[in-house]
């Protein structure tokens, strides 16, 4: 909670700012898409995808409408445990959940009238962009679809609510606190991980990956962990995720923890399958599996979520780094 704290603190101080100034309009951002000109200070802010509510929140700001989380929301109730915190904390009703299970609600998203839509950290195609900067002026990725780390995700979206060196300060203050918390982990210091996307425990035929191109691979150098140079070579055409035959297994023997959403049961059939048996990640047992908890949803960091997890997440890559050799 001490995180949380001290984004109150900060909040207080910027939300009151971001209510009073103007004067850092209009602001011109790149993206994937081209540029976007938002020419007033945004009253009504919306985003789409995964988590770029997050940075208004941090910042002292409610959306008027943010997507409904589906992965990791225990109670149903279309919030993360880290989002529902927040918004108490700021006094705030739930707003408005949009359904993005079918893509992007247009309809729903257009209903909430913003004047601004925050979507850093996105998968959107050209058409979700045009359809979106006909409702408001859309802040998207600057580059690759999903490849925007938290603090680029920050810094983007702060930009566009014109609060970027709000932003900063927010960057620089859950740095703080992970270096603090990483500190207390000497072992993962050097290590290497690999994160798995998906594993079929009744088809190991294919073994598929995070590339050193997604947000979760790119935390590891957060906790003095790095991508291995396996994944490296095979990360360079720019996509987040990828997948190779489990007859090349052989490759990823440069890989000390074997990270996945996988539950105990998948532990079993990795450890009696004749070629991922043979992986040196598997042989010493160095395997997280994070299942469906709260780790497995934070664990692609996101402004409010890594307070919440990181401790435990931490934990649980080192108990795999003392396993490794």
């Amino acid at each position: 909670m001490k995180m949380i704290i001290v984004i109150t603190i900060i909040s207080a101080f910027l939300s009151n700012a971001w209510a009073t100034d103007n004067s850092r309009f209009p602001i011109t951002i790149q993206h994937a898409f081209g540029t976007t000109t938002i020419t007033h200070k945004p009253k009504r802010v919306a985003t789409v995808a995964w988590a770029n509510h997050e940075v208004p929140l941090a910042l002292g700001i409610v959306p008027v409408g943010f997507a409904a989380a589906t992965f990791g929301d225990d109670d149903g109730d279309g919030l993360l445990p880290w989002v529902a915190a927040r918004l108490k904390e700021l006094n705030a009703k739930t707003p408005v959940l949009f359904d993005e299970g079918d893509g992007i609600d247009f309809e729903a998203v257009a209903a909430t009238q913003p004047d601004v839509i925050l979507a850093a950290y996105s998968g959107l195609s050209q058409s979700d962009y045009d359809t979106l900067s006909m409702i408001a002026p859309v802040v998207a990725f600057p580059d690759k679809p999903w490849s925007t780390n938290w603090r680029s995700m920050i810094r983007i979206n702060s930009a566009g609510l014109g609060m970027a060196e709000e932003g900063e300060k927010l960057i620089a203050s859950i740095e703080k606190d992970i270096a603090k918390r990483v500190d207390q982990y000497p072992e993962l210091k050097g290590k290497s991980a690999m994160f798995i996307t998906h594993l079929d425990p009744t088809d190991l035929s294919v073994i598929r990956f995070y590339t050193a191109n997604d947000t979760r691979v790119k935390f590891f150098d957060d906790l003095g962990m790095h991508s291995p140079q396996s994944i490296k070579d095979i990360s360079k055409d720019g996509l987040f995720s990828g997948e190779s035959s489990i007859e090349q297994i052989d490759m990823f023997n440069d890989v000390d923890i074997f990270v996945t959403y996988g539950n105990k049961e998948l532990q079993a059939p990795l450890e009696s399958n004749p070629l991922m048996s043979k992986m040196r990640a598997i042989k010493n047992g160095s395997i997280v599996m994070l299942g469906n908890s709260k780790i497995a949803t934070a664990a692609n960091p996101t402004p409010l979520s890594i307070t919440w997890v990181l401790d435990d997440y931490l934990e649980a890559l080192a108990k795999a780094a003392r396993k490794a050799k």
